[in-house]
C-alpha cells in the first residue's frame, strides 16, 4: 500500500497529540512524577505543532516557515530530553538554549542560499543530538525501578539518534553519488520511523514511570515504616534465598536483637522518644553489619541481621561492637534525653547444616534470652548448632 508524505506526517501529528493527553492524563495517578509527565506531555504536543509546521511552511517568505517549524520540532525534542533528564533529578535547561540559539543562528546564516541543504541534512544534527541526550539519560537512570521498559525507550531514542546522525552524516555523500532522487525515499523512511517512535516512545515511557511505581510500592510493603529497614516479611524472603545461594559451604550467622527494657523507655519518656531510639538502633546497627547483612525490624523492638560469610567470632565481634556503640549513644542522648538503655543479642551460626532460617532465628532466640537473663547489655551465643525442622 502506497502512503505519501502528507500522510504518514499526519498520522504522526495524531498519535503524537494522543500521546500527549494520554501523558497527561497519567499524571493524575503518578504523583510523584508529576513533572515529569507534563514535560513529556508538553514535549509531544509542541512535536506534532512542529510536524504540523513542516506541512506548512512554505506558506511563509523565505527561510521563515522551515526555519520556525523546525525551531518548533527541536523544543519537542528538548522538552522529552528534558522530562528523561528530571526523573533522574538532572536539568538540561542550559544545553537545551544553548541548542536552540546555535540552531537559530544557523538558520540566520544559511539564509534561503542554503535552505535545501540545511532542510535536508544540518537540522538533523541537533535532532540526533537530543535524542542521544534522552537515551544517555535513560541509561543512567535506575534499572531496578524502570524495570525492562527502560530498555526498550533506549533503544527507540538510540535508534532515533542513529537514523538522524546518518542523515546528517552519510545522505550527504549518498545524494552526491547516486542523485538527489533518493531523498524522497529517505524521508519517507524517516517518516516511518518517525510515526514508529510517536508510539513506542510515548508507551514505553509510561510504562517505565508504571513500573517504577510499582517498584515502589512492593518496596514500601517490604520496609519498615520507622527504621526503614526491612520488615519481617521481606528478612523471611531474602533471607531464606540467602541460605539457598550460600549452600552448605559458606558459613551464615544470625544475629537477634532485642532493645533492654524498652516499655519502661516509652512509659518514662514517652513514644516520640522511643520511636528515635528505634531509629537511633538501626542506624547503629547498619553502620556496624554493613549493606551485604540482611538487617530487619521483626517485631516492635526486635531486630535481626542475617549476615552471610562470617563465622562465629566474626559475628560476635560485629554483634558487641554494636552492643558498645548503643550504650554509649543512649548516655550520650537520643532525642535530647540522656539514658541508659541498652540490648541483648543472641548469635546462632549455621555450618552448611540444611536448616531453616527458621531454625536459625529460634537458635538466635534462645541465646538472645540467655542474654536478657543474665542482665542484659551483652552478647550470648547458641549452645548448640540449631537443628532442622522435621515434619
Amino acid at each position: 500500500m502506497h502512503v505519501d508524505l502528507l500522510t504518514l506526517y499526519f498520522l504522526a501529528i495524531g498519535t503524537l497529540l494522543a500521546s500527549s493527553a494520554m501523558t497527561l492524563w497519567e499524571h493524575r495517578t503518578h504523583p510523584g512524577r508529576s513533572k515529569e509527565l507534563k514535560l513529556l506531555a508538553a514535549g509531544y504536543a509542541t512535536l506534532a505543532i512542529g510536524c504540523a509546521g513542516v506541512i506548512w511552511r512554505r506558506e511563509l517568505p523565505g527561510v521563515w516557515g522551515s526555519a520556525l517549524s523546525n525551531l518548533v520540532m527541536l523544543s519537542g525534542y528538548l522538552l522529552i530530553a528534558h522530562g528523561v533528564a528530571t526523573m533522574n533529578g538532572r536539568r538540561y535547561r542550559l544545553a537545551s538554549a544553548l541548542i536552540l540559539i546555535v540552531q537559530a543562528l544557523a538558520w540566520v546564516m544559511s539564509g534561503t542560499r542554503w535552505l535545501d541543504v540545511m532542510w535536508m541534512y544540518l537540522t538533523a544534527i541537533p535532532i540526533s543530538l537530543t535524542a542521544a541526550m534522552a537515551a544517555r539519560e535513560l541509561l543512567r537512570g535506575d534499572g531496578r525501578k524502570w524495570g525492562h521498559a527502560r530498555n526498550i525507550a533506549v533503544l527507540v531514542t538510540g535508534a532515533h539518534a542513529a537514523l538522524y546522525a546518518f542523515r546528517a552524516a552519510v545522505l550527504p555523500w549518498l545524494a552526491t553519488r547516486y542523485g538527489q532522487a533518493i531523498l524522497p525515499t529517505v524521508s519517507k523512511i524517516t517518516m516511518y520511523e518517525g510515526v514508529l517512535y510517536s508510539v513506542v516512545l510515548p508507551m514505553t515511557l509510561l510504562r517505565l514511570v508504571r513500573e517504577e511505581t510499582h517498584s515502589q510500592l512492593l518496596q514500601e510493603s517490604q520496609t519498615d515504616y520507622l527504621t526503614r529497614l526491612g520488615n519481617r516479611r521481606w528478612f523471611f524472603e531474602e533471607g531464606t534465598r540467602v541460605l539457598v545461594h550460600a549452600g552448605k559451604r559458606e558459613p551464615v550467622a544470625l544475629l537477634a536483637f532485642d532493645l533492654d527494657h524498652f516499655k519502661a523507655i516509652n512509659d518514662r519518656y514517652g513514644h516520640k522518644t522511643g520511636d528515635e531510639v528505634l531509629k537511633s538502633f538501626a542506624a547503629i546497627a547498619r553502620g556496624v553489619v554493613g549493606p551485604q547483612a540482611l538487617l530487619a525490624r521483626i517485631g516492635g523492638e526486635e531486630f535481626a541481621a542475617l549476615l552471610p560469610g562470617l563465622d562465629n567470632a566474626q559475628a560476635q565481634a560485629m554483634g558487641e561492637l554494636i552492643v558498645q556503640r548503643f550504650a554509649l549513644t543512649a548516655a550520650q542522648g537520643i532525642d535530647g534525653v540522656g539514658m541508659r538503655t541498652t540490648v541483648s543479642i543472641g548469635l546462632a551460626q549455621r555450618h552448611g547444616e540444611a536448616v531453616t532460617l527458621t531454625d536459625l532465628l529460634a537458635a538466635a532466640d534462645k541465646a538472645l534470652y540467655s542474654a536478657k537473663s543474665l542482665g542484659g547489655n551483652r552478647l550470648e551465643r547458641a549452645g548448640s548448632q540449631p537443628h532442622p525442622t522435621h515434619a
